[in-house]
């Protein structure tokens, strides 16, 4: 068995994903065989909205250019406010351009999935002493500024991006405060007019999300020293 493959068949020797796979296997099997995507080589990315609630997720073929929509999960519980997380215990959930960096199958809320929170622009314009760290999707109905999505939603999520992380491919998560179509970012402008740091920041989101809507494609994301996004 090769090395990128055997990530999945490890996860299975874990009681809770050996659990999930024996109930939610056939879950998963459909969902990718409806909308034709390999089950064995997919890529799969992730968007979540923080004032809609929800986290999309999206796979494509390797071989395929775009991303088809898989399914749309909930969240079972929020913190915070809209706006990037720039400290540790400001209860905000992060936003901007992550990945996924670690598997947890002995998580306190079932399993998760913990993304790269700080990342490079993170790191510039958070708190320098203490930013923060470890936030994950997972299950549960509780958070202090992760993504939770319940426990049988984490179960399907998380069989589907140990498929995803044995072909060797990274998952990108993008978190936005909103969905970004021209009404809503034109709101949240107005509401944070003074604040030019957010508005900024913001924009950076707004393209990326304009990108995938266009064409169901990633962006190409580049982190300047200065903490300013590239987006293209």
């Amino acid at each position: 068995m090769s090395q990128s493959a055997s990530f999945f068949e490890k996860q299975l020797e874990f009681p809770r994903v050996f659990a999930a796979y024996n109930e939610k296997s056939g879950v998963i099997h459909d969902l990718l065989m409806v909308n034709q995507i390999c089950k064995d080589s997919f890529e799969l990315f992730l968007r979540a909205f923080k004032k809609e609630k929800i986290l999309e997720v999206w796979a494509k073929n390797q071989l395929s250019d775009r991303f088809t929509h898989l399914k749309t999960y909930e969240f079972s519980a929020t913190t915070g406010i809209l706006g990037p997380k720039r400290r540790s215990g400001d209860l905000q959930i992060p936003e901007g351009f992550y990945e996924i960096d670690f598997f947890n199958p002995h998580s306190k809320y079932h399993l998760s999935l913990r993304i790269n929170y700080p990342n490079k622009s993170d790191l510039v314009f958070a708190d320098k002493s203490n930013p923060g760290d470890n936030i994950f999707i997972h299950g549960g109905k509780e958070t202090v500024g992760c993504i939770p999505i319940g426990d049988e939603n984490i179960k399907e999520l998380y069989l589907l991006a140990s498929k995803a992380k044995s072909v060797g491919c990274k998952i990108q998560v993008h978190i936005f405060p909103v969905m970004m179509n021209d009404s809503n970012y034109n709101s949240i402008r107005e509401e944070y007019g003074t604040n030019s740091e957010v508005l900024l920041f913001w924009s950076w989101l707004k393209t990326a999300y304009e990108f995938f809507g266009n064409y169901q494609k990633l962006p190409s994301i580049a982190f300047e020293n200065s903490g300013n996004c590239t987006v293209g």
